[in-house]
């Protein structure tokens, strides 16, 4: 079973409070996106693989290529990208999606080869993408019979923004990105609006970065609020609250909002913590 995960962007983001749990409530509208993809495919037991060959033949230097086996041998995992993979496969989202749905249920052997057309710590949420996309994936290969709301769950226990991806459409996102309600039906249709990214390269924000120095406050309008006006009016509504850290540290994020706005477009942010920017411009 092969799937591309897609990615996400944030219309607004609003950091509200710290809770008692460590985390933040935030205010958000994710939004999926396209411009990248991963290529992840699942495979039962000796089940034959069509991308695990390919991969071999094109990753061929140092570090491009990453695997691992779980202690109990009923999972392995193959990680593979350009830049090179710096983390331990096992610790992957991915892997720790099988390992959440083994605990509950008796999964057969499973192998995920998992080829990164995303970037890493742009803000984008490619690998909770890969994390949901894993479950609905693994679930429907054992057989299990959950529905989108049991997925979610389960999602949102490897990360805030995971159940987003089980749903993928552009929804709203309250607590700390787990609550989730849908938006408008029809928000920036494809035939009247386009979306340009840019990942800039060199700069990846951690979350920690991101949220250093920033001074939680309730706003006085909700991004529902905003995005239920026409995207003419964002510009001087619709904030994404990093910004504020992470320009700061990253000067040049902030030359590129400003210049898809001199380019003509009609709303540009930062997606969550950086340091992917965004710019919508009417078609």
């Amino acid at each position: 079973m092969i799937t591309y995960p897609n990615v996400k962007l944030n219309l607004g983001l609003r950091i509200l409070r710290k809770r008692p749990d460590g985390y933040h409530d935030i205010d958000t509208l994710f939004f999926p996106c396209d411009r990248f993809r991963d290529t992840l495919e699942i495979i039962s037991g000796d089940d034959w693989s069509r991308t695990s060959a390919s991969l071999f033949a094109r990753y061929t230097r140092p570090g491009q290529l990453a695997q691992g086996i779980s202690q109990d041998g009923r999972l392995m995992i193959t990680l593979a990208r350009e830049e090179g993979i710096d983390w331990d496969p096992l610790r992957d989202l991915t892997a720790r999606a099988h390992a959440l749905l083994s605990a509950d249920f008796d999964l057969p052997p499973m192998k995920i080869f998992l080829e990164k057309g995303s970037p890493v710590g742009a803000g984008l949420g490619g690998g909770s993408a890969d994390a949901a996309f894993a479950l609905r994936m693994m679930a429907e290969l054992s057989g299990l019979t959950l529905s989108e709301e049991d997925l979610a769950a389960y999602a949102a226990r490897l990360g805030s923004d995971c159940a987003f991806f089980v749903y993928n459409r552009p929804m709203f996102g309250s607590g700390r990105g787990e609550m989730l309600s849908d938006a408008p039906a029809g928000l920036l249709p494809p035939d009247r609006y386009r979306i340009e990214v840019t990942v800039p390269e060199g700069i990846s924000v951690s979350t920690a970065e991101a949220y250093a120095g920033i001074v939680p406050g309730v706003p006085e309008v909700t991004v529902r609020d905003v995005v239920l006006q026409a995207p003419e009016k964002w510009k001087e509504l619709l904030f994404n609250d990093f910004e504020t850290t992470v320009f700061a540290r990253h000067p040049s994020l902030a030359g590129i909002k400003q210049a898809y706005y001199k380019q003509g477009a009609l709303y540009a942010s930062m997606s969550g913590s950086g340091s992917a920017v965004f710019g919508i411009f009417r078609i």
